[in-house]
């Protein structure tokens, strides 16, 4: 199904961008059987550990760390909202969206494509893409993380930005500058590293860019922790949470 373009509108990606993908994509698993239970129960929030909540094609991937091994950055009880309620609803609500229709059959990446700038599709493609960003996100931090990144991956930083210090900053800038729900993005961009920021469930993929490294912040991601303090939720998760090796691995150079 292709995308229908509007003047000013940025090309629709194709398969092809989505499949940019190395070991570390790989690993994002976005598909599979879901198990029953009820996500919209009132009570405490779930933990990070939680199982999907609906059947369908779409699960909930395990998280890459344990629920309260991002303190004191990112709370147990934040990763349970996050992750365990608002990750959780976007696979609910897509597995609902696709439900008798071709989508069902499809892989994540191809609705994406498929689904990017279709007006009439928008809940399909909102849900697909914070499917896929979430995932990306998650893998995007580590306990003890931050500090130095592998020597190959700080060539390529300070070949693209000056320094690796510069490149914080950038991403620092983006992060907090993004007005709204959004996310801030480590990319490669043609021969060189850049900084991105989309809004809303946008990903530099629409631009042809290959992402390395995701900061969410729509404000669910931080406001237990840090309230409106967005700049220090992203400036604790460069400085302590960041994976650089999962942007390495994204560029083939682990």
């Amino acid at each position: 199904m292709a995308a229908r373009i509007t003047p000013g509108m940025p090309r629709p990606f194709t398969r092809r961008d989505l499949l940019l993908s190395t070991a570390g994509l790989a690993a994002l698993s976005t598909t599979g059987p879901a198990a029953a239970t009820d996500s919209a129960a009132a009570g405490p929030p779930a933990p990070a550990a939680s199982a999907p909540s609906s059947a369908g094609p779409f699960t909930l991937p395990a998280l890459p760390f344990a629920d309260g091994a991002l303190d004191p950055v990112i709370s147990a009880n934040t990763l349970g909202f996050h992750y365990g309620r608002h990750h959780r609803a976007y696979v609910d609500n897509l597995n609902k969206a696709v439900a008798g229709t071709p989508y069902a059959d499809m892989k994540l990446e191809q609705i994406i494509a498929a689904t990017y700038g279709v007006a009439d599709k928008s809940a399909v493609y909102n849900n697909a893409a914070q499917h896929w960003n979430h995932s990306f996100y998650w893998r995007s931090l580590r306990p003890q993380g931050g500090g130095e990144p592998p020597a190959a991956l700080r060539l390529k930083l300070e070949s693209s930005f000056g320094s690796v210090d510069a490149c914080r900053k950038e991403l620092l800038t983006a992060a907090t500058t993004q007005f709204g729900s959004g996310w801030a993005w480590l990319v490669q961009d043609g021969g060189r590293l850049a900084v991105a920021k989309t809004g809303n469930a946008d990903s530099p993929l629409s631009k042809g860019q290959r992402p390395l490294l995701a900061i969410d912040v729509w404000e669910h991601a931080y406001y237990l922790d840090y309230q409106n303090r967005r700049a220090d939720y992203v400036a604790a998760v460069i400085g302590k949470a960041l994976n650089w090796g999962f942007a390495a691995e994204n560029l083939g150079l682990v």
